[in-house]
């Protein structure tokens, strides 16, 4: 009788069929660049929150929503825009390669009758994965952090970068190439625990969510789910978030680096911060995080869903 079963229905190896991994990259990509068009503003916040104080200078901002006023005071409407290039070139390099490949791990360990990996391999695979997607996102998050700190300094300290392919082009040319992956270590430290916390936490609550009988697989759990796995990703990942910050942002000082390494970062702040200054910008970060999560997700799950029911009989990939 299972030779009679629909073709397309089950993949050679009796797996359900799923969408080719060139489609799952794609999606992955446009489901983080359609959430950055709307928590940009909160990515800017964040980054300047981060930076506020830095050096033991008084604090630029008191608050998250003091940072925002200020901002649209002084830069205007476009100016809480200020790096989006940049912001969707990251999520097109960075969001692409991590969602793909954690999909594509995800499916190939998935039992043969459907049993999902457990909850510590659902975390190497998104460590895996993000540590792979920070590293090709790396030019593109430099110059995001760059671009989204330019307002806060003086006009004849500021960089001026008009747009990502402009600042791309400025650091290789006044800078180096190896500049472009200056902060790749801890960007890539963030991304392994923003991935583990955020891609297993995501997998694990949404099955929780759908095993306790209260949620169905729809918008509603895909909502509950993103927004308890950003939570979790916020309090986990934000001391190694201002590491990668600073050091994105540093200049040469008399021909040496503000910073030695993200060590030096995390002991200059708690020194003349304060230790809980490592979660400065909590609130832009998870107001950024939580509905990027959760706008990222219901994305890719609708795209997924579109994508079955405009091409049902298209065979998967290998």
């Amino acid at each position: 009788m299972a030779a009679t079963a629909s073709p397309g229905a089950s993949g050679m190896d009796g797996k359900p069929r799923t969408s080719p991994k060139s489609v799952k990259f794609l999606f992955g990509g446009l489901a983080g660049m359609g959430a950055t068009v709307f928590v940009q503003p909160l990515d800017l916040v964040k980054n300047r929150m981060q930076l506020s104080g830095e050096g033991a200078k008084t604090r630029e901002y008191k608050t998250s929503f003091h940072a925002l006023i200020s901002i649209l005071r002084a830069e205007g409407l476009r100016g809480i825009y200020t790096g989006l290039s940049a912001g969707l070139l990251r999520q097109a390099t960075y969001t692409t390669t991590r969602l793909g490949i954690y999909t594509v791990l995800f499916e190939r360990l998935t039992g043969a009758d459907g049993t999902p990996p457990g909850f510590l391999l659902k975390a190497v695979i998104g460590m895996t994965a993000g540590a792979t997607g920070a590293f090709v996102g790396t030019p593109a998050e430099v110059a995001l952090i760059r671009m989204t700190a330019d307002g806060r300094l003086p006009v004849d300290q500021r960089r001026g970068y008009k747009n990502v392919f402009n600042a791309l082009f400025r650091i290789v040319q006044e800078e180096g190439v190896p500049t472009l992956w200056r902060g790749c270590i801890p960007t890539m430290a963030r991304a392994v625990v923003v991935n583990a916390a955020q891609l297993a936490s995501y997998s694990q609550s949404k099955q929780f969510l759908l095993d306790s009988g209260y949620f169905s697989d729809n918008i509603l759990c895909h909502f509950c789910a993103s927004m308890i796995s950003g939570l979790v990703t916020t309090a986990a990942s934000m001391p190694v978030d201002i590491v990668k910050t600073r050091i994105q942002n540093m200049r040469m000082i008399d021909g040496k680096p503000e910073y030695k390494n993200g060590l030096d970062v995390l002991v200059k702040v708690v020194r003349y911060e304060g230790f809980f200054s490592l979660w400065k910008g909590f609130t832009p970060y998870y107001a950024r995080l939580g509905p990027h999560t959760v706008l990222t997700f219901i994305f890719l799950e609708q795209m997924n869903k579109a994508y079955k029911r405009l091409f049902p009989s298209l065979p998967s990939l290998p």
